[in-house]
């Protein structure tokens, strides 16, 4: 037994066992099983690719035998009599409108199919609302003398079948190659950066277009190689802030603090931060902090959110050290002023547990530490309500202000850290 995949009127298509030692050729015209009859239609897949699709598709079979037989190829005689057929599917069609007026429904027929051996007669129409069509089925049926079959179906489907070609001067995807029609929501257009007019972004049916689902991942996984936009990098050039990414060339357009633009490529853009991190253990550089985090480290798990250099976790990173930073008007970290940390003392900074701030001077948690590390538990750097500041603790204290280790604890009172 052969699985073959048949294609009818409309782009409707459906799966066949043929029972012959070799399968019809594509394309070729064969009489399969029907509902209470037979009908014709072209062989569309077959073999491997019939396999492949019967999985993949909505209306395929899976791994289950088709429920139905191809019976034969079709005779040049049967052929014949298929194409007078198609030409009465518009008449039908025209007949089928004037009594769906007659009876006041608010319903669109879009297309009308025989059956070839004429048993029966399906219509196909879109409607914003459920129709009681009963009293018009009694009505077509005695007028065709045939069984009567409506069918709603949505405004993408209406599409599939009526064929056409779309905005970008090629056949409607849904109709040529497209084996499902998947939802389309908008925030595929947002993550692609289109435009939001909607006479833009929609095809024919008036729905967003197919081919932004099915391109979508591409561009997920391609923005993931790149710096996000409106982070602000340090390149060879000093600050820059990311303006925009072209994923097809591999450039970056970047914007300096002046106003003056450029565009790099992705690989030099990368040697440009890739040198300049290298860099920082000779000396100090200056890096956007991350989510305006006032923390004492940068770390590979911080990189995600694009510190350092704004690229994805995946990128490596060495652990910095943060000495100072600027911050705005309200209170949130703009840029910090790092160093790189030896690969020794990097467990205490990075990875180890400091000892809980204790306040005394001197001690590792004071405000005097070599690292003038800041509080991260309480509040980042958290204002007290009055009295002058501490010099250990955890920031936020009531009282005053320290800039402790992380560890610090609060003893003075119920905190009153201000959100940075």
């Amino acid at each position: 037994m052969h699985l073959i995949e048949v294609a009818f009127k409309g782009n409707r298509k459906e799966f066949y066992a043929w029972e012959g030692e070799s399968p019809p050729p594509v394309r070729a015209a064969i009489v399969v099983e029907a509902d209470r009859g037979e009908d014709l239609g072209l062989v569309h897949a077959v073999g491997d690719l019939a396999s492949k699709r019967s999985t993949g598709c909505a209306h395929g079979c899976g791994s289950a035998p088709p429920a139905r037989k191809a019976l034969r190829v079709a005779s040049a005689r049967e052929m014949h009599q298929s194409r007078d057929l198609r030409a009465q599917d518009d008449v039908a069609r025209v007949k089928a409108t004037e009594r769906v007026k007659a009876h006041g429904l608010v319903m669109k027929l879009s297309d009308a199919e025989w059956q070839w051996d004429r048993k029966k007669l399906t219509f196909y129409f879109t409607a914003e609302k459920r129709v009681d069509f009963r009293n018009l089925v009694r009505d077509l049926a005695s007028l065709f003398r045939a069984r009567i079959e409506l069918k709603q179906i949505g405004v993408r489907d209406e599409a599939k079948r009526l064929d056409g070609v779309g905005r970008c001067g090629r056949q409607y995807c849904s109709a040529s190659w497209l084996p499902e029609l998947r939802p389309v929501n908008l925030g595929v257009a947002k993550d692609q950066h289109l435009s939001l007019n909607p006479s833009q972004i929609s095809g024919a049916c008036g729905r967003l277009m197919c081919c932004l689902r099915y391109e979508h991942e591409f561009y997920v996984q391609s923005r993931k190689r790149f710096p996000k936009e409106g982070k602000t990098v340090v390149t060879a050039a000093g600050e820059e802030k990311v303006v925009a990414n072209d994923i097809f060339n591999e450039r970056v357009t970047l914007r300096k603090v002046d106003g003056e633009t450029r565009v790099v490529p992705l690989a030099e853009l990368r040697r440009e931060l890739e040198a300049v991190g290298s860099g920082l253990a000779g000396g100090v550089g200056t890096v956007a902090a991350p989510n305006g985090a006032a923390d004492d480290t940068v770390t590979g798990d911080d990189r995600a959110d694009g510190a350092a250099t704004g690229f994805g976790a995946e990128d490596d990173v060495r652990a910095l050290a943060v000495l100072d930073e600027e911050r705005d008007e309200s209170g949130v970290a703009i840029a910090a002023e790092v160093e790189y940390i030896p690969e020794d003392q990097r467990r205490d900074a990075v990875g180890g547990q400091p000892e809980p701030a204790t306040g005394t001077e001197g001690s590792p948690q004071s405000g005097d530490s070599g690292h003038r590390r800041r509080g991260r538990r309480g509040g980042r750097r958290g204002r007290g309500r009055g009295g002058p500041s501490g010099s250990g603790g955890g920031a936020g204290n009531e009282g005053g202000s320290g800039s402790g280790g992380r560890g610090g604890s609060s003893s003075g009172g119920p905190t009153s850290a201000e959100p940075s």
